[in-house]
């Protein structure tokens, strides 16, 4: 029989699924910048031995449709295991469910809010407060400008308490030519954190680099 997909919950037999390797959660909420998220599956897709499970909040239906022209059906196809938001009692709901980091892209307020206050109030913030408890890997694109003071304090406590804030913020050191190696290397420092071995975008070799560059021109 076909694979017909991406399956619920952790369910077995999907042929994608790595026997021995990392898990990697994956949420897209609600914020600007869908496609941090769409890139980041696509690139641990690519990526040997890892599993992913994805969770897409009800907002980010719109945003990835808005933003990037797909629809949730289009982006669980990129996942090994897709969960539903509201499906509380999901395996990556539960400590004793091992994985190996969890990535917000992008974070909207709202989520970041329920992460600092440990609201656990659906899978996304609940699967956070896991990574969280059990001193994980958590890493937040937020995307909010300019940020009020209830922002950048609920920043400040996901930093104390392990998580990583990472505003999905253009470099330019690289010279970038497309937005395509904006989003790339800015998914490559991403995945730098989550210690997955990239080349997504040029190491800096230094200025002289970039001036020894502009010499052979």
């Amino acid at each position: 029989m076909a694979d017909s997909g991406p399956r619920p919950d952790g369910e077995p037999g999907d042929p994608r699924r790595p026997s021995a390797g990392r898990r990697i959660i994956v949420a897209i909420t609600g914020a600007t910048g869908a496609i941090y998220g769409v890139r980041l599956l696509q690139r641990l897709a690519a990526a040997p031995g890892i599993e992913t499970h994805l969770v897409i909040s009800d907002a980010a239906n719109l945003t990835l449709h808005q933003e990037v022209g797909l629809q949730r059906r289009d982006v669980e196809a990129l996942a090994h295991v897709v969960h539903r938001n509201r499906e509380i009692g999901a395996t990556i709901a539960s400590g004793s469910f091992q994985s190996d980091g969890m990535v917000i892209a992008p974070c909207s307020m709202k989520t970041l809010a329920a992460v600092a206050h440990g609201l656990s109030d659906n899978l996304i913030a609940r699967a956070a407060d896991v990574v969280l408890k059990e001193r994980r890997r958590l890493i937040l694109m937020v995307r909010e400008t300019p940020f009020n003071l209830a922002h950048l304090r609920n920043m400040t406590a996901v930093t104390e308490m392990g998580g990583i804030v990472f505003p999905p913020l253009p470099s330019f050191y690289n010279r970038p030519a497309t937005i395509d190696e904006m989003i790339d290397h800015t998914v490559a420092r991403v995945m730098d954190l989550l210690g997955v071995a990239n080349d997504l975008a040029p190491r800096w070799g230094g200025m002289r680099d970039i001036v020894s560059k502009d010499d052979a021109r």
